[in-house]
């Protein structure tokens, strides 16, 4: 009976903290994966105590039987071993279910928190494909300058010889250079205007012209990532719901975050917890498997998150890369577009943005097996 009363305090104690772990403002997935870890040795260590304490009596028990001649004596014994025997497997269970408390907690923590950063990277990468600048400064057409050109060499070109570009290839910027070229050489303009006018593109067009293959990889690219993400964000909704079905919150995750709904999801919580706790036989052990088999579901994001992340951070390295390699960026600096400078700082924030906020899940092989069975010397 002592025995059981210390582990009812003893539970007392772990789920208050687990509780109000949950409410904190977290937003590492580590740090939840190190309470847990924690948590999870705390509840096993003090099982090991209780269940030391009942193996002492049953070994105490098993002694007295060997000398024991008295035939009653004897029947207490047999009986007094199977409550103890009985009382190590309720034991077992109760720890089992402990266990599977924390994790799923802890599980629900780290889905939070890893929402929070899918929806981040989804404004990232919504804002850089929408970066209007990516298209204007990879087409000379788009540049004040350059249209300055055109239309100085549109009034000054031979009438007999000149043609116009259809709409289609005047957005063109390959079609377009070539044409105004052409009809630089053609005009009426001296050869000091003709050196005087390019003098004022000739960084824009060589600029735009040698980075526009490596500006549209990154514009498409970038929407790859985006399409991922979409994915990575549908997964984790669909994980949330398969992880609260069980305790009967049926709100999506996005309802609930917008609603602020963790503390009625808290509540449905420790209600099918405190259910599962009286519940028992085959209808417990459901309830159990119900709590465990989220926890290898959420394992799985895990690796898929990290596997992203993973991708995310290297495209973004060859970004930068990419975004470093003008080579006449030093003899034009002055006339490059504010836009390109703005994007190459934007893409080196991403970089360590992926290397520290969307950082992946620290979680190795023994951390998982923890995670994923939480065993003690006793199982």
């Amino acid at each position: 009976m002592k025995t059981q009363i210390f582990y009812s305090t003893l539970f007392l104690l772990l789920a208050t903290n687990v509780f109000a772990t949950f409410s904190d403002n977290e937003t590492n997935p580590n740090v939840i994966l190190a309470q847990l870890s924690a948590s999870i040795d705390s509840i096993n260590e003090q099982y090991v105590r209780l269940f030391k304490i009942e193996h002492a009596r049953l070994q105490a028990v098993d002694d007295e039987l060997k000398s024991v001649t008295i035939l009653q004596a004897k029947v207490d014994l047999l009986i007094q071993k199977g409550l103890i025997q009985d009382q190590i497997r309720q034991l077992q269970k109760d720890n089992g279910n402990d266990v599977a408390k924390v994790r799923y907690l802890k599980g629900l923590q780290i889905i939070k928190i890893l929402y929070e950063k899918v929806l981040s990277l989804d404004h990232h990468f919504a804002s850089v494909r929408t970066f209007n600048e990516i298209s204007k400064i990879a087409n000379p057409n788009q540049y004040p300058e350059y249209g300055k050109l055109k239309e100085l060499v549109s009034t000054k070109k031979e009438k007999k010889s000149a043609f116009e570009l259809t709409s289609l290839l005047a957005a063109n910027p390959v079609a377009s250079v070539i044409q105004t070229f052409g009809g630089m050489l053609t005009s009426s303009l001296s050869k000091e205007e003709k050196e005087k006018e390019l003098a004022k593109v000739e960084c824009i067009l060589d600029f735009s012209l040698r980075m526009q293959n490596d500006l549209n990889t990154i514009y498409f690219e970038t929407a790859f990532l985006q399409n991922n993400n979409d994915k990575i964000k549908q997964d984790i909704e669909l994980l949330f719901k398969d992880y609260t079905k069980p305790i009967g919150y049926n709100a999506s995750l996005e309802n609930c975050r917008t609603n602020d709904d963790w503390e009625n999801l808290t509540q449905k919580m420790e209600d099918y917890l405190d259910k599962m706790k009286t519940t028992t036989g085959s209808a417990q052990y459901k309830m159990q498997v119900n709590l465990d088999f989220p926890i290898d579901r959420l394992l799985q994001f895990i690796s898929q998150y990290n596997n992203f992340i993973d991708q995310g951070g290297k495209f973004y390295e060859k970004f930068g890369i990419i975004l470093s390699s003008y080579e006449n960026e030093i003899p034009c600096e002055s006339k490059l577009p504010v836009e390109y400078k703005k994007l190459k700082s934007d893409i080196n924030v991403a970089i360590e943005k992926f290397k520290v906020a969307y950082k992946p899940v620290e979680i190795n092989g023994t951390k998982m097996k923890e995670i994923l069975y939480g065993l003690n010397e006793f199982d």
